[in-house]
């Protein structure tokens, strides 16, 4: 059970294809990046809840790359992408790609900020290919799942 307080803050502006979000951790930025990096830690918050999460490779590296599904009673959702910059405890540089969505990738950085006395932050920006498809995407409930799968790692990284 989730005890955050922390919360998610996501940031649509108008007429331009990016969203940032924001969201503060109760642990060290060191371990909100591994739980980044390691794929066990991955599939224990990614995603929303009463998503399954299948795993077909995860590789949290400079030029690395990921496939995953998330199964639920609807149905089975994949993506993929390619880590194009990783450095440790600091920055990851990615592609973002729903297998619903195919030819609409995103690139997204994840910026990981150390707020001492075991706290950090996490910011983000992810920019589509087009405003339609940015906020086609708002629309399907990426905040709720977010927000979910992010007190889910605090809970997991928590000191």
């Amino acid at each position: 059970m989730t005890t955050t307080t922390n919360t998610l803050t996501l940031d649509v502006p108008a007429g331009v294809p990016w969203i940032d979000f924001t969201r503060e951790f109760d642990a060290p930025a060191a371990a909100v990046f591994e739980a980044h990096r390691d794929p066990a830690k991955v599939r224990q918050w990614l995603g929303p809840h009463g998503y399954e999460m299948d795993i077909d490779h995860w590789d949290f590296t400079t030029g690395g790359g990921y496939a995953y599904a998330h199964v639920t009673d609807h149905g089975t959702f994949g993506f993929r992408g390619v880590f194009h910059t990783v450095r440790q405890d600091e920055f990851a540089l990615q592609t973002f790609e729903f297998d619903g969505a195919p030819d609409d990738v995103a690139l997204e950085f994840l910026w990981f900020e150390d707020l001492a006395d075991g706290r950090s932050r996490l910011r983000g920006r992810s920019i589509g290919r087009t405003v339609e498809g940015r906020d086609a995407m708002v629309a399907s409930g990426m905040e709720k799942g977010m927000a979910e799968g992010y007190d889910r790692l605090d809970d997991l990284v928590r000191c």
